[in-house]
């Protein structure tokens, strides 16, 4: 029986095969999943050692995959390895640098998928696990909100957050822009 397990979240099943023959022998199992719901019911039922997620999926993308993970204290911590042959289209939901999981652009070599898990490994380790703020859950239960709500509410917090970072950069860009035209 093997003692780690492997998730591959891709719609393509040559994508699926071709992780699986390029990775290296070992004591893991790879578990596969053809689409974003599929891949979240085995994230929840199997609790791999790795996941690694397509962003362009069919019934749940990528995107919402990964949000959804990020946002859960117990699915965080595991590594991730997201796959794309758009970059892009990743780093202008997620900026870069990525800081809490591993990027391999498709199509890719064994050496490259490789560097990728063990990167996805060592940011895992170091990511503070991040909790529900206890004020934001105490208020919401004294008022009877249920646990999907507090979950929807702190998923809007999350996205507000990442929008006012972005925010954030982006004033910083001008403003340096500004400064070089100044000059």
């Amino acid at each position: 029986m093997a003692s780690h397990k492997i998730l591959v979240i891709d719609d393509s099943k040559v994508i699926r095969m071709r992780v699986r023959e390029m990775l290296p022998p070992g004591n893991f199992e790879v578990l596969e999943a053809k689409d974003g719901i599929e891949g979240l019911n085995l994230i929840r039922q199997e609790r791999p050692n790795l996941i690694m997620l397509d962003f362009l999926l069919p019934k749940k993308s990528g995107w919402d995959v990964f949000q959804e993970i990020d946002h859960d204290p117990e699915l965080q911590t595991i590594p991730l390895v997201l796959m794309s042959g758009r970059k892009e289209e990743v780093a202008e939901k997620i900026p870069e640098p990525f800081e809490y999981f591993a990027f391999v652009e498709k199509p890719f070599e064994k050496k490259q998928l490789v560097d990728a898990i063990k990167e996805a490994m060592r940011k895992a380790g170091n990511r503070p696990v991040r909790t529900q703020p206890a004020a934001a859950v105490a208020s919401a239960e004294a008022s009877g909100a249920s646990a999907g709500e507090i979950q929807a509410l702190n998923a809007k917090i999350e996205k507000m957050q990442a929008e006012i970072d972005g925010l954030k950069k982006q004033v910083s860009q001008l403003v340096t822009f500004i400064k070089q035209k100044l000059k």
